[in-house]
């Protein structure tokens, strides 16, 4: 997932024409496309098993988030920073060793004796996913071309889907199967053989490639964001748990500073023509920062939602790990037949697809907070499911096209760029919607009982507002949407992330 589209380098020995990328096997795609899976689904098969590792590891609420946040900060800090790495010294090289960093820390998350070191080894595992997953689409651009490589990324929006179902399902599936008496551990350790067959076979069936120009690690840059992000992603999940010592309060008022330390590092090395993470003249485009502006909500309310909805049922209406995830698996097959429709939609509604879908998902919210209500403490599964499959439905139509909308007024040259900054945004409003959303939940629900009712009711309040702001606001996004060739018809000067989320991603 490079920031731009490179020139690519063959380096697969034997091929007939040094111009030509090499060729790209279907167990080659088989082996990529694993490198998705493992990543997209790790980021869901969590949600369910937090309550059986807090029973077990004696976790406070703080610790829970950064369970999940960071795996998502530390994938958004480095997501650039591992397209550049494989664009320089080689994408199989890049993809086999983030692979064996994920496996290491899979390995490491599920034996984990402690909540401290599972935090720790989420992130690590998060950033071996931000250098595994760039790899993929940047390895279907350099060796696949035409039909071949509409079908590449035909599988891989499928992909994207099918990790977010298999992941409720997989989760709920090994807590609830307690192989062995290990409880959560299964959700990490299931990686660990898959990882070990997907380095064998990568170093056998991936091509090597590289770009003959990569754009160098913007170092400063994505120190000042780490230490951003973790500025304040830390204080907003422990300072609650802790009672505010003064080193919370501390990092709260020190981000600020480090924010203003990012930006002005980015201006000064755009401005001596380097390649910085985020370049602050894609910011001055109008359709970037109101898209931005738009996404930042839109996404940490999503991420802020997945955590609240799953603590929601298993503490508060007492489902098993199991049927929590069968209750979250229509969301999941909602999102995937919206965004599979994505191409038609955008291209009979444009911009009011956003709306429309704010629209869908403002509906969905308001009937999950009227069936939890009315059948608490006990509500019906069947209640759930349908505003569950209206939330993944709307969610698809806004998700997936914002990107393509958000990026229409983009100079060509920058798409690429655009699209990194997008995603980088994407991944951090993830990770910041559950330190905020999941904080104020935990704070509302801490005297248990019709509290944790009371506390996913105001969530869901707060959610149907976002909805309504989404709905609104993206009516000042550009009115037409540029169209393309059809799905995963990447042109020379179109990034494969668009051609990408035109599939389905």
């Amino acid at each position: 997932m490079s920031l731009r589209t490179p020139t690519t380098t063959p380096l697969a020995a034997g091929h007939a024409d040094p111009d030509a990328p090499p060729a790209l096997s279907p167990l080659g795609l088989v082996t990529l496309l694993v490198g998705t899976f493992l990543p997209m689904t790790d980021f869901f098969i969590v949600n369910v098993a937090l309550p059986t590792i807090d029973h077990d590891l004696h976790a406070s609420p703080g610790m829970l988030q950064l369970v999940v946040a960071g795996y998502g900060v530390a994938y958004a800090v480095l997501l650039v920073v591992g397209g550049r790495l494989g664009d320089a010294i080689g994408r199989r090289r890049l993809f086999i060793a983030g692979m064996a960093g994920f496996t290491l820390t899979s390995l490491a998350c599920g034996l984990a004796p402690s909540i401290g070191l599972l935090v720790a080894g989420r992130a690590l595992q998060g950033a071996a996913s931000a250098m595994m997953l760039p790899q993929v689409l940047s390895s279907i651009q350099a060796t696949t071309s035409g039909k071949g490589r509409a079908r590449a990324l035909g599988f891989y929006g499928a992909t994207g889907g099918l990790a977010a179902v298999a992941g409720q399902l997989l989760g709920g599936v090994l807590v609830s199967a307690d192989i062995a008496g290990t409880g959560w551990r299964p959700i990490f350790l299931v990686n660990v053989p898959v990882g070990v067959v997907g380095m064998v076979l990568a170093g056998r069936v991936i091509p090597e490639t590289r770009s003959s120009a990569p754009a160098p690690v913007d170092r400063s840059g994505t120190a000042f964001l780490g230490a951003t992000l973790l500025a304040l992603l830390v204080p907003l999940t422990e300072g609650r748990s802790l009672g505010w010592p003064a080193w919370t309060v501390a990092l709260l008022v020190v981000a600020p500073f480090l924010a203003a330390g990012f930006v002005r590092a980015e201006r000064r090395l755009e401005r001596r023509g380097g390649a910085p993470l985020v370049p602050m003249s894609v910011l001055a485009v109008p359709s970037m920062r109101r898209g931005l502006l738009l996404g930042l909500p839109f996404f940490a309310g999503f991420g802020g939602f997945m955590f609240v909805y799953a603590l929601t049922l298993q503490v508060g209406a007492h489902f098993s790990a199991l049927r929590t995830g069968m209750t979250l698996v229509p969301m999941a097959l909602g999102f995937l037949a919206a965004s599979l429709a994505m191409p038609w939609l955008v291209a009979r509604f444009g911009r009011t697809q956003l709306t429309i879908g704010a629209a869908i998902q403002f509906c969905g919210l308001g009937g999950l907070a009227w069936a939890l209500t009315a059948g608490w403490p006990h509500p019906a599964m069947w209640s759930l499911c349908i505003p569950s499959l209206a939330c993944g439905v709307g969610q698809g139509m806004i998700m997936p096209p914002l990107f393509r909308i958000v990026l229409s007024e983009v100079p060509p040259a920058l798409a690429g760029v655009g699209s990194g900054v997008l995603t980088t945004m994407q991944q951090t409003a993830l990770g910041l919607g559950v330190a905020t959303i999941g904080s104020l939940y935990l704070s509302a629900s801490a005297h248990g009982g019709r509290s944790s009712l009371h506390a996913s009711v105001l969530v869901l309040v707060i959610l149907t507002a976002v909805a309504v702001v989404v709905g609104a606001a993206s009516q000042a996004l550009p009115r037409e949407v540029p169209a393309s060739s059809g799905a995963g018809a990447a042109s020379a000067d179109e990034p494969l992330e668009l051609a990408a989320l035109e599939a389905g991603v």
